[in-house]
């Protein structure tokens, strides 16, 4: 549990308001119970680390004001549109024996174990956070899903996730899916042996060969056709023949 020192704070108007933030605070309230509300601000460079993890809305601290230590959960916060900088952060106390609504980030443990993986599957996560309610005493920080011998075709539903005592989920009346490990989406071929492959190359080459020796008979017979003997008439002469003078 993180351990956080805050002040009251006296702002009345947005100046002062931004002023804090000027300064390196987070403006906050913390609410809930029977105590009154209670303006504070945090340092912001001590919680930038704690806003900044994926259960932070799910993780119960402990705020120090004026000497005195109260358990809180973060209920809200507020960024800025243009920075995506924290604003504005809303702590709700702890009460014993209350219950509150939560949603919890779920995670992922012993992928490099799942059968289903190692073969291609691919792990289809349907919910990566699941809304709980909670008994403030007993709020989980996250949800383990072990994919330990996981097959591909598994369905990993949320009567699989083993929840803490009194945790129930807000769904209820089915048996809802959390994960899938689903087959590849695309199938990746063999390689093929080294000996198929150069039979395939000598193969192609005896093709190639054939072609080229039926494209040369092809040639030659165009050049070996006989001329039309029409054409050869036509341009065949008569050879002259000389008459020898009679002799007397």
């Amino acid at each position: 549990m993180s351990s956080l020192i805050a002040n009251i704070r006296e702002t009345k108007t947005k100046g002062q308001v931004n002023d804090l933030r000027l300064k390196g605070s987070i403006p906050a309230i913390l609410y809930g119970g029977k105590s009154e509300n209670k303006k504070i601000y945090i340092n912001k460079k001590i919680i930038i680390g704690i806003i900044n993890s994926e259960n932070f809305l799910s993780n119960i601290l402990e705020l120090e004001i004026n000497g005195k230590k109260e358990k809180v959960l973060p209920r809200d916060i507020t960024y800025d549109p243009i920075s995506d900088e924290p604003l504005h952060i809303d702590f709700l106390r702890i009460v014993d024996g209350a219950k509150i609504i939560l949603e919890i980030p779920v995670k992922f443990i012993n992928s490099d174990k799942s059968p289903g993986l190692k073969k291609g599957g691919v792990l289809n996560i349907v919910r990566r956070k699941v809304e709980l309610r909670c008994p403030t005493e007993n709020i989980p920080s996250e949800l383990i899903v072990d994919l330990d011998n996981t097959e591909i075709g598994t369905s990993i539903k949320i009567s699989s996730i083993k929840l803490p005592n009194n945790v129930t989920p807000t769904i209820q009346g089915r048996d809802f899916v959390v994960a899938t490990v689903a087959s590849p989406t695309v199938v990746v071929e063999p390689e093929k042996p080294a000996e198929e492959t150069a039979a395939e190359g000598d193969a192609a080459t005896s093709e190639e060969g054939v072609a080229a020796t039926e494209g040369a008979e092809k040639t030659d017979e165009k050049d070996q056709k006989p001329s039309d003997p029409k054409k050869s008439s036509d341009t065949k002469k008569t050879p002259e023949v000389k008459k020898e003078p009679t002799k007397k």
